[in-house]
């Protein structure tokens, strides 16, 4: 599935932007399935997955994304995980995977956005005190 996973993210997301923030959420997504005790691979190709389709198909992301994903063979659990990340599809979040994408998803461009500012541009070098001071500061992003 890791090998499927890759294959798409190379054929559809060429910007260098958006594949930062799949690898992001991809990282953060193992965290917590190791957290909570769940698949670490299965929740590291799903938050890898999650905007695959973003960039070739906007106006009907996630949308587009699920069908490839469909006829690709990937399970229906991810699958709806990753449709029920964007609220416009209406699905409801019901599993810890799909609540936790979406949850990681927002946060992990909170955080971009906290390095984008800092001199070095760093997701490393982002102390944990300078992402909750950011939080209250209502002026940023």
């Amino acid at each position: 599935m890791r090998m499927k996973a890759e294959a798409l993210v190379n054929k559809y997301v060429l910007k260098d932007s958006l594949k930062r923030h799949l690898f992001a959420v991809e990282e953060a997504m193992g965290f917590y399935a190791k957290k909570f005790g769940e698949d670490e691979e299965y929740w590291r190709i799903t938050g890898l997955l999650h905007d695959f389709d973003y960039e070739q198909f906007p106006e009907q992301h996630p949308l587009k994304g699920m069908e490839i994903l469909k006829e690709g063979g990937f399970p229906d659990e991810m699958i709806e995980a990753i449709g029920g990340h964007a609220d416009c599809t209406g699905i409801s979040r019901t599993t810890l995977l799909a609540k936790t994408l979406y949850a990681v998803d927002e946060l992990s461009g909170f955080v971009m956005a906290v390095a984008y500012v800092r001199p070095s541009r760093l997701l490393g070098d982002i102390p944990v005190k300078s992402v909750r001071k950011k939080l209250k500061d209502k002026a940023f992003a």
